[in-house]
């Protein structure tokens, strides 16, 4: 003889007696190829009613552990296949890889087991948004992301997606050029945390950019020569070390292989200097907001054109393309020939 029933109903909530009692579950629908699918999910309530309750509500917000293997079309599974795609992987450099790596990151740990058809472009704006006001390149490179995973789950994984959410929002994105640091603020490197004073100088001193600076190894200043590396083009150069920067590395103390040392045999994160060059550049004042890392690059071009090195020269220095060099050339022509002129004045 079956006991009674309970008389608990909420909607999509079926009783089935199983086993001599009455076990709960919660039906769950979607679709799936046009078709109506569904599954019962248990729940396993201990004859507990506020369990039953919170066990249904979980199943109703998605997040019941037996509905992760019911989703289909995940962001994770998108960003797994990509970075497991040997043609992908061949086409890019390693340091976009790893721009993209720490955006998909981000993306996985808040939103991996969802399904990514789902994602709105309003949801897709609002992140933005919130990026855009303190960190634009960020939000740039989000929507970038999004972009790219929406597509490739289009493309190469013939998954059934709809509009790409993220068309064309990056460019809505503030964008500005790096600013090179101005001279009160380089005067003020004394007073950073040490790592950053090293970055500063790295980055200053070879022109390249600030994560293969933070990675250069002590084997790679070689007496009057240095060897750099170009991340994009995937190659290392010989290029002469000023004899600032020359003294400079020949006077710290040797923790491990790196300049940088976060151990005996790896390099201090990026993130690590990223964060202490923030909280160094807050102390400074509103002033120093606009500068970044990136912008001591840029101060090395001018420097070098202020110098009388020509573009050619410039780029063997920086790997930096020809505009980019011509257009921060502008800025050290105009810095010389207003110090030419204010002396004429005296």
């Amino acid at each position: 003889m079956k006991p009674p029933k309970p008389r608990i109903t909420k909607p999509r909530l079926v009783w089935r007696f199983e086993r001599h009692v009455w076990r709960p579950y919660h039906r769950v629908t979607w679709t799936e190829g046009g078709k109506v699918r569904s599954r019962a999910v248990f729940l396993d309530w201990k004859g507990d009613p506020k369990e039953l309750d919170r066990l249904y509500w979980t199943v109703q917000a998605g997040e019941h552990e037996a509905q992760a293997k019911l989703t289909k079309y995940t962001w994770r599974e998108c960003i797994e296949a990509w970075r497991q795609d040997p043609q992908v992987q061949r086409k890019l450099a390693d340091s976009t890889k790893k721009s993209y790596r720490r955006t998909m990151d981000a993306i996985m740990e808040k939103n991996g087991g969802k399904d990514m058809r789902k994602t709105t472009r309003q949801a897709v704006r609002a992140a933005i948004g919130a990026m855009a006001a303190e960190t634009p390149r960020k939000a740039t490179k989000y929507a970038q992301t999004i972009s790219l995973l929406w597509n490739y789950a289009e493309t190469e994984l013939d998954w059934p997606m709809g509009p790409n959410p993220a068309k064309k929002l990056g460019a809505h994105t503030p964008a500005r050029e790096y600013e090179p640091w101005p001279d009160w603020m380089v005067a003020k490197l004394d007073s950073a945390p040490e790592r950053v004073q090293i970055t500063a100088r790295l980055i200053l001193g070879t022109g390249q950019r600030p994560n293969a600076a933070i990675t250069m190894r002590h084997n790679q200043f070689q007496g009057e020569w240095m060897i750099v590396r170009d991340e994009k083009g995937k190659q290392e150069l010989e290029v002469y070390c000023p004899d600032r920067l020359r003294a400079f590395i020949e006077a710290l103390p040797r923790q491990g292989q790196y300049v940088l040392a976060k151990n005996l045999t790896e390099p201090m994160g990026y993130n690590a200097v990223e964060r202490s060059f923030r909280t160094w550049r807050d102390s400074l004042g509103e002033r120093a907001k606009p500068y970044s890392l990136h912008g001591l690059r840029k101060l090395a071009i001018i420097e070098l054109a202020e110098a009388g090195a020509s573009d050619a020269e410039i780029q063997a220095v920086t790997g930096q393309s020809a505009d980019m060099v011509a257009y921060y050339r502008k800025r050290a022509s105009k810095r010389a020939l207003s110090m030419a002129a204010q002396k004429r004045r005296t």
